[in-house]
């Protein structure tokens, strides 16, 4: 080959080299040009899906794109987060779900993916907290009298929860910790369907949802006992937390948060996240979020390497937890 050929054909096997990073940077300056699908791994009506169709009428407003909402339910939700890690790294498939799919599914199911390194962490939606009820009978007035009636009756107690790991279940366990006691769990296929048979009597104690089970408290149909948050709910300011009630170490809170396959675009991570932002600035979309139990993180909080740094503090305190109590996925 002569010297001019060589160099024309280095040039032109550089510039090929470089296409397919400029095709990267084309296409993240013209994001979003088609719909986005946002993976919910719940069924339709639930916590996570009511908050993804509020977030998504906002988002499609501000990038100009619709939203469609995929609902993915099973396996804990891993059905769904599995399709979001395999998907293609463009920002049109995201993922919306709980610190049960992004951090307690990988000590209970056998996933083909990795909850950290097939990830990225796009914003920090939004947290929540467990409300310990009991059926209305219990001979117990507050959180301290629950404890000791746990104790007093540790072969007959029957404790409700909505799935292994969930935040429910993670509630009950540290609820015999604190307790010191051992009680079998009883599960339900829905946190709703749990809360009714509290409400009938059937079940003595479970940890559910301000928004679901407060009501139901205030209509003296159940007893409440206390929140696992580091404050008192906003709809329920007379039902003092775990902390307050002299169990620093009942302060349990679940978080919600955007997913994208890793290798997504920084530029096209950056929009969604900008819309995000945008989204949970506004006062409409805080309320409806509000009222479904939901408070959202501070602005700050909202980046997302507070959201990478939280999951993994939450896999180093939940993951030996879990192992030791030998939970594994129904």
């Amino acid at each position: 080959m002569s010297k001019f050929g060589r160099r024309k054909f280095l040039h032109l096997a550089a510039g090929a080299a470089a296409l397919p990073a400029v095709s990267r940077i084309a296409q993240a300056q013209a994001f979003p040009n088609r719909p986005i699908t946002l993976l919910v791994p719940y069924p339709p009506a639930g916590l996570y899906d009511v908050q993804a169709r509020v977030l998504a009428e906002h988002v499609r407003k501000t990038l100009g794109q619709s939203v469609v909402i995929e609902n993915m339910g099973g396996a804990g939700g891993s059905i769904a987060v599995g399709r979001l890690a395999r998907a293609a790294p463009d920002g049109y498939t995201i993922g919306i779900g709980s610190d049960d799919q992004f951090v307690v599914n990988a000590s209970i199911y056998p996933l083909q993916y990795d909850v950290v390194k097939d990830l990225e962490p796009v914003t920090l939606l939004s947290t929540y907290a467990a409300f310990i009820v009991g059926k209305k009978e219990l001979a117990a007035n507050n959180l301290p009298e629950l404890v000791a009636w746990l104790k007093s009756n540790r072969g007959t107690v029957s404790f409700a929860h909505n799935g292994v790991g969930g935040l429910l279940h993670r509630c009950g366990l540290a609820l015999q910790r604190v307790a010191d006691v051992s009680f079998p769990f009883v599960p339900y296929r829905g946190a709703a369907l749990a809360l009714q048979d509290v409400i009938g009597g059937r079940i003595d104690v479970m940890c559910a949802s301000i928004a679901s089970a407060f009501p139901h408290v205030r209509g003296g149909l159940i007893r409440g006992y206390a929140v696992t948050g580091s404050a008192r709910g906003a709809s329920a300011p007379d039902i003092p937390t775990a902390q307050e009630s002299g169990f620093a170490d009942m302060q349990i809170t679940g978080w919600g948060a955007i997913f994208v396959p890793r290798g997504t675009p920084k530029d096209v991570t950056g929009r969604l996240h900008a819309a995000l932002v945008e989204a949970l600035a506004d006062p409409e979309v805080r309320k409806k979020l509000t009222d479904i139990g939901l408070d959202v993180v501070p602005r700050e909080q909202q980046r997302p390497e507070v959201l990478a740094a939280l999951q993994r503090a939450d896999m180093e305190r939940w993951s030996p937890i879990l192992k030791a109590a030998n939970i594994k996925a129904e």
